[in-house]
């Protein structure tokens, strides 16, 4: 999956905003003002890295699955990964990742929020 993929992809999550706090080369993404997703070119320019929130059991299954999943970059390495993005990770399981990370930040906000946010997903599924 291209890095263009993965900013379409995370963005098209309900109320995913994306800044650059920590400058025009690392994008955050953030549903309710939470971060669930980073996107970043690395210094040798030949690939891109995301960093995904992730169970902390299911962060060690994939860095021993995948070895593009390597711990999370400048994140807490237990509850995060880094997946480099160097198109050996099938595509539907990069998604699956992603909808893991989100869902994650979601179900930890407030009841009301987290409630708002599951019907704009179920409804965004159904709809696309």
């Amino acid at each position: 999956m291209k890095h263009q993929q993965c900013q379409h992809y995370l963005l098209a999550k309900p109320e995913t905003t994306e800044s650059n706090p920590f400058g025009p080369e690392v994008a955050v993404f953030k549903v309710a003002n939470k971060m669930f997703a980073t996107l970043s070119c690395k210094r040798d320019k030949q690939h891109w890295w995301m960093n995904l929130k992730c169970d902390p059991d299911e962060a060690l299954a994939l860095r021993d699955i995948f070895t593009a999943v390597i711990p999370g970059y400048h994140m807490n390495k237990k509850h995060w990964n880094s997946i480099i993005l160097d198109g050996s990770i099938p595509t539907g399981e990069i998604q699956r990742m992603i909808d893991n990370s989100y869902l994650l930040v979601v179900h930890s906000l407030p009841k009301q929020a987290q409630t708002a946010l599951l019907l704009q997903l179920k409804h965004h599924c159904s709809t696309g």
